[in-house]
C-alpha cells in the first residue's frame, strides 16, 4: 500500500521540478511577454572595416511571434542617429534569449559612428529594448576636404 501511494507522490514532484526549470518549460508563441525585454549583454562591435560594420547584443527572449527583426539607430553625431540598419531574425521561443546581428553599410572611412540597439516584431512593434548610445570608429583614412 505504502509504494501505491509513494508513486504518485514522486512523480508529481518530478513533474513540478522540471516544469519550473526554464530548461524544460515550453513557450507558448501567443503567450504575453511575462519579463520585461532588457539587454543581457552588449552591445558591442563585432567586426568593421572601412565602410561596414556589424553590431552584436543578447537580450532576454522578447517573446510575441518568431519573425523579428535587430534595429541600429546611428550616426555621426550622438543626439542625432538618424540612419537605422535592421536584419531579420527568427526567434527561438523556447530559449530564453536571443543573439541579435546587424550589419551597418555604406559607412565613411576613418569617422566615429553613435549607436542604440533594440528590436521589434515583423509587425513593426517595438519590443521595449533599447540600448544606451555606444560609439566605433571605422578604419581608413578620412576623407579629405579638397582645396
Amino acid at each position: 500500500m505504502y509504494k501505491r501511494l509513494m508513486k504518485p507522490i514522486i512523480m508529481a514532484a518530478i513533474g513540478c521540478l522540471l516544469s519550473s526549470n526554464a530548461m524544460f518549460a515550453q513557450v507558448n508563441p501567443t503567450t504575453p511577454k511575462t519579463v520585461r525585454g532588457q539587454i543581457t549583454e552588449g552591445p558591442a562591435l563585432e567586426s568593421s572595416k572601412d565602410n561596414w560594420a556589424i553590431i552584436t547584443w543578447t537580450s532576454n527572449n522578447p517573446g510575441g511571434t518568431e519573425e523579428h527583426f535587430g534595429v541600429v539607430h546611428y550616426g555621426t553625431d550622438p543626439s542625432s542617429l538618424t540612419e537605422t540598419a535592421k536584419s531579420h531574425i527568427r526567434l527561438n521561443l523556447s530559449h530564453p534569449y536571443t543573439v541579435f546581428r546587424v550589419r551597418l553599410d555604406d559607412l565613411k572611412p576613418g569617422k566615429t559612428y553613435y549607436y542604440t540597439v533594440g528590436s521589434m516584431g515583423s509587425n513593426g512593434a517595438d519590443d521595449g529594448i533599447k540600448s544606451t548610445i555606444k560609439q566605433f570608429t571605422t578604419t581608413g583614412e578620412p576623407e579629405r576636404a579638397s582645396r
